[in-house]
């Protein structure tokens, strides 16, 4: 969530930043208005409470029975206040914190303004698309012709929006995996394979739950949520710790299987693998410092660009307006890769910087350095011993690779005359040799 403490002081700048969100003035208005609330009520309960303590040294140093009776019952009086205003006080905070929640992540100045995806501005695109001298099938027709992927059976046995890989696909799953970790183990990411199930608090803290709730799977029993994408378990894994500055930036690249219910697709792609409800995928993630994170950003785009020029699939860049940047996110940039059958391009890759949105809520920090001039002080920080100061980190999340989506796109974009696919070059080190997917039968 936003600092109140920013907001506070920076309203006309949230309110005028938020607004690329199409969040409208009065939701600050009212976070303002809480928390001046909330602040009266703190004033006055440590008034109480410093008045308390006064009284409690005078009844000691006091000899005087009648004196020392009156402080007593003063004593009681005060005690009898701050008891009543307690829950007052916890209430004004709660209030606070569910007004907080409802505020997105302000938007960078540089991401559009607009409210859908239309808005959205196209960076570049890069790589040739492919010239087909044949009738092209979509991947589909493929995966079923080549009893790669199967949807009826996994209907029959889950329901719509769930598909099985098989054979050539599930090694190609696999290959992509240590294709991806090749490279970002060698660039330092910390490879994990984390939870799936997560408590509503670590979900609540990574911006992924209240207004996005349609979009995730709770179980109601347990009190856990699935996971939609893997760093919203990663980031809390660092809840209330402080890193030291020589251990940013801290980066990881999981593997997990994600969950959604696309809530908001109801007949969007109910054919096939493209949107469905269980998926695997790879996320890099990384933790740094305030200043470092925009670089960072950059870093991870150029990763994702990395591999998927390797791959050799057409993609383009987009940098998204501000009604279609997620809650959690200050800007996003997605990789939408080429699909012949669909002549066009589809998100496979989203790569966002969250700032100290989710890390606040996770009270993540790392502590620094401070030279004691009042300019260089940081916005979040807060004293400790000598000139050390801490600040909360940045955190930010990209897709390394949806690997349902990126098979996808290879199986289109590598498609052969003969109904054949074949395996990008950089994959076949992984695949046992196999350089096409011919049939389930005799891929192995």
């Amino acid at each position: 969530m936003l600092s109140v403490k920013f907001i506070r002081e920076n309203s006309e700048e949230v309110k005028r930043r938020l607004a690329k969100k199409l969040i409208k003035p009065v939701l600050v208005d009212s976070v303002l208005s809480l928390d001046k609330k909330h602040r009266e009520f703190q004033q006055m309960l440590e008034g109480y409470r410093a008045e308390q303590n006064k009284i409690s040294e005078d009844i000691s140093a006091t000899k005087d029975n009648e004196e020392k009776n009156r402080k007593v019952n003063q004593m009681q009086t005060l005690k009898a206040e701050i008891k009543k205003m307690e829950p007052e006080f916890e209430a004004s905070e709660r209030d606070l914190k569910e007004a907080l929640r409802l505020l997105p992540n302000m938007p960078y100045d540089f991401v559009p303004d607009g409210e859908n995806e239309t808005a959205n501005q196209v960076l570049r695109e890069v790589g040739q698309k492919p010239e087909f001298n044949f009738e092209f099938k979509d991947y589909i027709a493929l995966g079923e012709e080549l009893d790669i992927i199967d949807v009826k059976r996994a209907a029959k046995v889950s329901g719509s929006r769930f598909g099985y890989l098989k054979g050539g696909a599930a090694r190609l799953e696999f290959a992509l995996i240590q294709f991806a970790f090749d490279i970002l183990i060698e660039e330092g990411f910390m490879p994990v394979v984390p939870p799936v199930l997560v408590k509503p608090e670590s979900m609540q803290a990574m911006g992924c739950v209240g207004q996005d709730a349609s979009e995730v799977f709770f179980i109601e029993k347990d009190n856990l949520y699935l996971v939609g994408t893997s760093e919203q378990s990663i980031g809390p894994m660092h809840k209330d710790e402080v890193f030291s500055e020589n251990e940013l930036p801290a980066r990881y690249v999981s593997f997990s299987s994600c969950f959604r219910r696309e809530a908001g697709s109801y007949g969007k792609d109910t054919r096939g693998i493209l949107r469905v409800h269980q998926f695997d995928k790879l996320e890099m993630f990384s933790i740094t410092k305030p200043e470092d994170s925009q670089n960072e950003h950059k870093f991870l785009l150029s990763l994702v660009e990395k591999s998927m020029q390797a791959l050799g699939v057409p993609y383009r860049v987009v940098l998204l307006c501000g009604g279609d940047t997620s809650r959690p996110s200050a800007a996003t940039y997605d990789i939408e890769s080429w699909i012949p059958s669909q002549n066009t391009y589809r998100e496979t890759h989203s790569i966002s910087d969250t700032l100290s949105f989710q890390s606040l809520d996770l009270n993540i920090k790392y502590r620094f350095s401070y030279d004691g001039n009042p300019r260089t002080q940081r916005a979040e920080q807060s004293p400790h011993d000598g000139k050390q100061k801490t600040d909360y980190v940045h955190m930010l999340n990209g897709t390394a690779f949806a690997i349902g989506r990126i098979i996808i796109a290879i199986l289109e974009n590598y498609q052969q005359a003969d109904g054949s696919v074949k395996i990008p070059e950089v994959l076949q080190k992984y695949m046992g040799g196999m350089t096409e997917i011919r049939s389930t039968k005799s891929d192995f």
